[in-house]
């Protein structure tokens, strides 16, 4: 049986702007992900581990300077 592979997904809010977009693997979030403000301005971004959130994630100002890092391990 081949192993799964990771989809890519965007997920809109009401107006069609971009929300988040990341992969999902079997349907959980993996790898990649960066969440939006309803502005456009990157608000958040991190990896996923199989739905799990893993590694530093960066929190923004919506002008792009840095708010915090997280670091949620492995």
């Amino acid at each position: 049986m081949a192993a799964a592979k990771p989809v890519r997904e965007v997920i809109k809010y009401g107006d069609g702007t971009t929300k988040a977009q990341g992969l999902r693997l079997n349907g959980e979030l993996h790898g990649a992900w960066k969440f939006f403000r309803l502005d456009g301005s990157l608000m958040r971004s991190g990896k996923f581990d199989r739905g799990r959130q893993v590694g530093v994630w960066t929190t923004y100002t919506r002008d792009g300077a840095l708010v915090k890092s997280t670091d949620f391990g492995r």
